[in-house]
């Protein structure tokens, strides 16, 4: 993962999910991890299987497996 802290103070971190093939899948796994707390934005790209995600604080990698896996997809690990 490349975690980048901003002049904000939020941290910029991106994961690899495989089985994403639509927007729909993109939104499944956004609205997931949209709900870890502190989570501020998501993106997730289909055609690369990356997910972007800013938070508030680095975020702990289970947290993200688990609301990956809640989206019925895997999380590879971090991009």
């Amino acid at each position: 993962m490349t975690a980048q802290t901003d002049t904000q103070g939020s941290v910029t971190a991106a994961y690899k999910v495989s089985g994403m093939s639509c927007g729909h899948c993109e939104g499944a796994v956004s609205g997931e991890l949209s709900g870890i707390p502190g989570v501020s934005s998501v993106k997730a790209v289909a055609a690369t299987g990356v997910v972007t995600v800013v938070s508030a604080a680095p975020l702990d990698e289970e947290a993200v497996r688990a609301a990956v896996d809640e989206a019925g997809f895997e999380l590879v690990g971090k991009a």
